[in-house]
């Protein structure tokens, strides 16, 4: 029973950053609208080239590069059977991100299978803790990233791997579980995220300097059948749905952002990034990177497990790091494994926390900062779910305005912030996000509309009253205002708890810390406009109202 309830703890989580962070940013974008248009327009088997252009939204934003279909539409086919259950758009929008969460959950839950083998029950039970207290993996799980698509098989790869790796290289279930480990990570690099091929090749070195497996029975077949199936599945798919033929779109993208050197335009770092920032953020717990990990990986009974589990994606992360563009998400497949080594330490120092005073006081810290990575998750959790005005100004006119037949544009702002075709619930109104600038600068343009939700109300042609201000993240304030400690009756935080924890602030600040607190200040983002109607001249009016106004 302690063992189901420490694993239930991953979904668990999982599922409250879903809850609380509902809406999606534009990185997610592609594969939230393939999703949704699948979904609620259906595959089309005639008069495609049309039928795609006037329904499905990648027609009219394509993006830089062209995305794999095969997530979305793998997605959309084991969201469908929950459609007859909800009532609104925005629900199926959760269901949606709740399934991609879940699947993620269940592989990361199963590789603590894995670890209970390799390093026993009390390292499987430190890895759920360690993992689920982890902000960016928890936070991510549900939402559509390519990335997140890949990670549920590059979890499931890895899960196999260290089953080959801790019970012994001969068997012929250590052969099976290898092939298996290679064949999702070719595909997962073919159809997801490119740069799984260097885990792929760091791993499959690393086999063969440890284990020797066989070349023809294990590594080629599987290399072969995972690059057929991968290229057969993509490549179909996204012909299809791209209209072009043949289209392989993570080719496209490797070619785009690596050969090309495009991804260096959305801003570079330096080589040590990754290993400097992006891990210990990513792993978060601060007794991770200074003890857990290197004791898992040190300590003679461990050492050669947590070699061959870790090397890999050290090297993984390493190469990756001489390309100049850097994004946490791009080495998030390697977290699973830092993690697992990590519990490994963790347990060797619980399991002798009676047998000498170090051990005691590193199983009290550990006990500690465990506990503060939960709240720091919870407080970046706050931070994030902050971040989608886009979201939170839609789903706000929805509330203001019940009225068929509205009229509404959606700034490029608002597009990135949350907006998805999910949330366009009400029917029959229409939803612009028209970005050419000629068609912006013309005040025909603007007659048109009911509403406006602008980052900038100067930039809109006419009279447009501001019916609302959405509030965003703006930083953080370490010496607030006593007016920045007020309760807002618009957050998602009930406002009974919001008065308790301002009471607590309070006592705080005036006793302990002189005025300092950590506040995150909001401020505005976007704005909810709404066309004036010009008023009826006096002379205009018919006879009977002016009988009435005289």
């Amino acid at each position: 029973m302690l063992d189901l309830a420490i694993n239930a703890l991953i979904p668990l989580v999982v599922i409250a950053h879903l809850v609380a962070s509902p809406y999606t940013k534009v990185e997610e974008s592609f594969n939230i609208q393939a999703t949704h248009d699948i979904l609620t327009h259906g595959i089309p088997w005639s008069n495609t080239t049309a039928f795609f252009a006037d329904r499905y939204d990648h027609v009219s934003f394509p993006g830089s590069v062209p995305r794999t279909f095969t997530g979305a539409l793998i997605l959309a086919g084991l969201s469908r059977p929950f459609e007859h259950f909800l009532s609104s758009p925005e629900q199926m929008q959760i269901v949606v991100r709740a399934v991609l969460g879940l699947a993620n959950a269940a592989a990361l839950v199963s590789f603590r299978h894995a670890i209970d083998i390799a390093f026993g029950k009390t390292a499987g039970r430190w890895y759920i803790l360690l993992q689920a207290s982890q902000f960016h993996v928890m936070y991510y799980a549900s939402r559509t990233l390519p990335n997140m698509f890949a990670f549920i098989m590059t979890t499931v790869a890895l899960r196999q791997l260290l089953l080959a790796k801790a019970v012994g290289g001969k068997s012929a279930r250590s052969a099976k579980r290898r092939r298996l480990a290679l064949y999702l990570l070719t595909v997962a690099g073919i159809v997801f995220r490119s740069e799984i091929a260097i885990l792929l090749v760091m791993e499959t070195a690393m086999l063969y300097h440890r284990q020797r497996p066989s070349l023809t029975k294990e590594i080629i077949p599987a290399g072969l059948i995972g690059a057929a199936v991968g290229l057969l599945t993509t490549i179909s798919v996204d012909s299809f749905f791209w209209q072009q033929f043949p289209l392989w779109p993570e080719w496209i993208g490797f070619y785009y952002n690596t050969i090309l050197g495009k991804s260096a335009e959305w801003g570079t770092e330096s080589a040590s990034w990754y290993f400097l920032v992006a891990l210990p953020r990513l792993l978060l717990n601060p007794m991770t990177i200074m003890v857990t990990l290197p004791m898992g990986i040190s300590l003679k009974p461990l050492t050669r497990t947590s070699q061959d589990l870790l090397l890999p994606h050290l090297g993984f992360i390493a190469a990756y790091s001489l390309l100049p563009h850097k994004e946490w998400r791009f080495i998030v497949y390697s977290i699973p494994a830092f993690t697992a080594v990590a519990s490994a330490g963790a347990s060797w120092i619980w399991t002798r926390r009676s047998k000498s005073l170090l051990y005691y006081v590193l199983s009290n810290v550990l006990i500690i900062t465990t506990m503060a990575s939960f709240m720091a998750s919870a407080g970046l959790l706050y931070v994030s779910s902050s971040n989608y005005p886009g979201g939170q100004a839609l789903h706000r006119l929805h509330q203001l305005d019940t009225t068929p037949g509205k009229r509404v544009f959606l700034d490029n702002l608002a597009c990135q912030s949350g907006v998805t075709k999910f949330q366009q619930v009400r029917d029959p109104w229409v939803y612009d996000k028209t970005e050419d600038p000629d068609q912006l600068l013309t005040p025909l343009f603007w007659q048109r509309f009911d509403y406006v939700i602008a980052e900038d109300p100067k930039r809109i042609i006419g009279n447009w009253p501001i019916r609302e201000t959405i509030t965003a993240f703006g930083g953080v304030s370490l010496r607030p205002e006593d007016d920045e400690l007020v309760v807002n009756p618009k957050s998602r935080v009930p406002v009974v708890w919001q008065e308790q924890y301002y009471d607590f602030v309070t006592v705080m600040r005036r006793d302990f810390t002189r005025g300092h607190w950590p506040v995150i200040r909001m401020q505005p983002k976007l704005h909810i406009l709404e066309r004036e109607h010009a008023k009826p001249k006096l002379a205009d009016l018919p006879d009977e109202k002016l009988t009435l106004h005289m």
